[in-house]
């Protein structure tokens, strides 16, 4: 069973350190900057540090639910990738928003992309446990070809 889950777990946990990080940056500028809560507006750097840390919050839940439904349903390394590369896109939107707003666009649009991709993992994923007889060997048989390449 850990076996079968222990990539996504993993990536969750990066995941989780990654929020964590975000908001220590936060807790950081609001000393920096003398912005004692709950006051959410100040110094210009302060607040797109905290709106960059507030998005990546919003889309965690829906990068969670994305990557293990992806995971479990249509395969484990594909989704594990596809979350380290999204953990990747939102470290450097929050980056990217900390220095200039504009920063964060390149990174927003990965991350988005990476998103979308994961929700069709899961609906191809899905869509074949309910629709196909075998679909482990149907999501097998996709996989097949990232395996050949020494992906996992």
């Amino acid at each position: 069973m850990r076996s079968q889950i222990d990539l996504l777990a993993t990536v969750t946990v990066l995941g989780v350190l990654e929020q964590a990080y975000f908001a220590l940056q936060v807790i950081y500028a609001r000393r920096k900057y003398k912005i004692s809560p709950p006051e959410t507006t100040g110094h210009p750097e302060f607040e797109r540090i905290f709106r960059a840390q507030a998005n990546c919050s919003e889309y965690f839940p829906i990068f969670i639910s994305l990557l293990w439904v992806a995971g479990v349903f249509f395969h484990q390394g594909v989704a594990a990738v596809c979350g380290l590369l999204y953990l990747y896109t939102r470290f450097r939107y929050f980056q990217g928003y900390a220095v200039a707003a504009q920063g964060r666009l390149g990174p927003l649009y990965a991350s988005a992309r990476l998103l979308w991709l994961l929700l069709g993992l899961a609906l191809a994923g899905l869509l074949a446990h309910f629709f196909l007889p075998s679909s482990l060997a149907w999501t097998a048989a996709l996989a097949r070809p990232l395996q050949l390449l020494g992906a996992w």
